[in-house]
């Protein structure tokens, strides 16, 4: 073999070597910086039994004291938040913000624990625990109610505020364990989300410390449908917070 020959061979060599080490590098080690270069995203997994993906995003300035978790529907993942751009419009307010993918959706594996209620609120208690999460304002739109209701009706002195918008499984609770719940409340839903919405809207009225808006010629994901006067309805709930 020529000296060329081994040269060419040894640096397909580390190509390889290089390659591998990149694709075996864990998650939560991954990290990368937005357009912006004064916006950080960190993507990673929370530790557990059962982890979670998740996406956060390290506020330009001083953060404020509520922190924003987004939940998702059953179409979407926390990518939907990053595209959307509320990621990186929140942080530039000042707020940290993540993004989790459910169990069974994205990067998240299923879970055995999201079978049951107590189930789903725990392991959402244990991720906001993993990511030091103190003064959450927890948004929860369609699907992820399974996770948010159970949630808030044990543990709702953790949350600072909560923006249901249309979730599912209102059914389950009472009227007397909504009006226990003293959590600032944003309840968000589309102008023609004719199915879930109303009927979310109905017991969701029992939150004692609650306002209501609907956005115009929206469906049911209104986030996605007037993703402006989404943002600017949420902005305007996160900075009235006591």
């Amino acid at each position: 073999m020529s000296r060329y020959q081994a040269a060419v061979l040894g640096l397909g060599l580390l190509f390889l070597l290089l390659l591998y080490v990149g694709l075996s590098r864990p998650p939560e080690q991954a990290s990368w910086l937005w357009r912006d270069p004064n916006v950080t995203i960190l993507a990673g997994v929370t530790p557990g039994s059962s982890p979670i993906f998740y996406r956060e995003v390290l506020p330009l300035h001083q953060a404020r004291r509520s922190e924003v978790v987004l939940l998702h529907g059953k179409a979407f993942s926390s990518h939907t938040w990053e595209r959307l751009g509320t990621l990186k419009l929140l942080s530039q307010r000042g707020y940290r913000t993540i993004a989790l993918d459910l169990p069974g959706f994205g990067n998240s594996a299923a879970s055995r624990e999201a079978s049951t209620e107590a189930g789903r609120a725990r392991l959402l208690e244990r991720v906001l625990q993993d990511l030091k999460v103190h003064n959450a304002v927890l948004v929860s739109p369609s699907l992820s109610g399974l996770y948010a209701l159970p949630f808030l009706m044990q543990g709702h002195l953790q949350l600072r505020g909560f923006v249901p918008i249309a979730p599912t499984s209102t059914q389950n609770y009472s009227q007397e364990q909504f009006w226990a719940v003293k959590t600032p409340t944003l309840i968000l839903y589309g102008e023609l989300d004719h199915i879930l919405a109303p009927e979310s809207l109905r017991q969701l009225r029992h939150l004692p410390n609650h306002s209501v808006v609907k956005l115009p010629n929206a469906g049911h994901a209104c986030y996605l449908h007037r993703p402006r006067d989404f943002h600017l309805v949420l902005l305007d709930f996160l900075d009235h917070l006591p």
